[in-house]
């Protein structure tokens, strides 16, 4: 707990050392949102003939995919970008010599990591539910472990960059170019192509879009889909830490674990 509790407080004594940079970064989805939002609403209620319902479902769901991307993509690169920042501070090795074994530290960097893409997360809801007018159902009890299960399949992601960092260095742009994927996988039509489930974000997707559409509890789906998305999260995870400790041993054979 205190290791926890020593790695959250940096984290927010970070955010507000670089404070400027956190509201830009807010700001500029918040802006993208709007954007599309308002031109998904002008498009939809053209193609639609003025449908109220229509317009209304695609509406919440640009809503809801958006409140889940914002936390997607700040789960997945966060990991990768404190393993830049550690290396250009040169205090990564120190994190594999640390007493609560190397492990430890990058689960806690993790626990922490999803703590601050759920406060972006809130803070974009509340934006977007402002500005929209929109009403959805936010039932903290069913919303939190669904989000908390969907975003453990993006950090088995953010392991795998964190990974090919430790190696490479620098991934930045190839780190951006993933978060378009993340729209389709959030996109995907999961009810038509049941397949599509098994993919990171598809499966949480759909089922928080009927949380928060359709008021579904979380104890109300079906076993097999909650069994789908506790699997999914499980694999995701295990496997991008598989391929992050794989990752560091490469670094460490070829000497440039310490290099930026």
């Amino acid at each position: 707990m205190l290791l926890l509790w020593t790695m959250l407080r940096m984290k927010v004594l970070l955010m507000i050392r670089y404070r400027v940079d956190f509201v830009a970064q807010i700001i500029t989805m918040y802006l993208f949102f709007v954007v599309l939002f308002f031109g998904g609403r002008a498009a939809v209620g053209s193609i639609g003939g003025g449908g109220t319902g229509v317009i209304g479902d695609t509406l919440d769901a640009i809503i809801v995919g958006w409140f889940l991307w914002t936390m997607a993509v700040s789960s997945y690169s966060s990991l990768s970008s404190e393993v830049t920042q550690e290396s250009r501070w040169g205090t990564l090795e120190q994190l594999f010599m640390s007493p609560h074994g190397f492990g430890v530290v990058l689960t806690t960097k993790v626990v922490v990591n999803v703590l601050t893409s759920l406060l972006m997360g809130g803070i974009m809801l509340s934006l977007m539910i402002v500005t929209t007018g929109r009403t959805l159902t936010i039932d903290l009890l069913s919303v939190v472990p669904v989000v908390i299960l969907t975003l453990m399949t993006t950090i088995g992601l953010g392991y795998v960059f964190a990974g090919l960092t430790l190696i490479y260095k620098k991934i930045s742009s190839v780190r951006q170019i993933a978060q378009f994927g993340l729209v389709g996988l959030i996109a995907a039509p999961a009810v038509d192509v049941p397949l599509l489930r098994v993919l990171p974000l598809v499966q949480g997707s759909a089922m928080l879009q009927e949380t928060m559409r359709d008021g579904v509890r979380f104890w109300q789906f079906p076993m097999p889909e909650i069994g789908v998305l506790v699997v999914t999260a499980l694999v995701y995870w295990a496997a991008g830490y598989v391929l992050f400790m794989f990752c560091s041993r490469v670094a460490r054979r070829r000497g440039v674990m310490a290099h930026y």
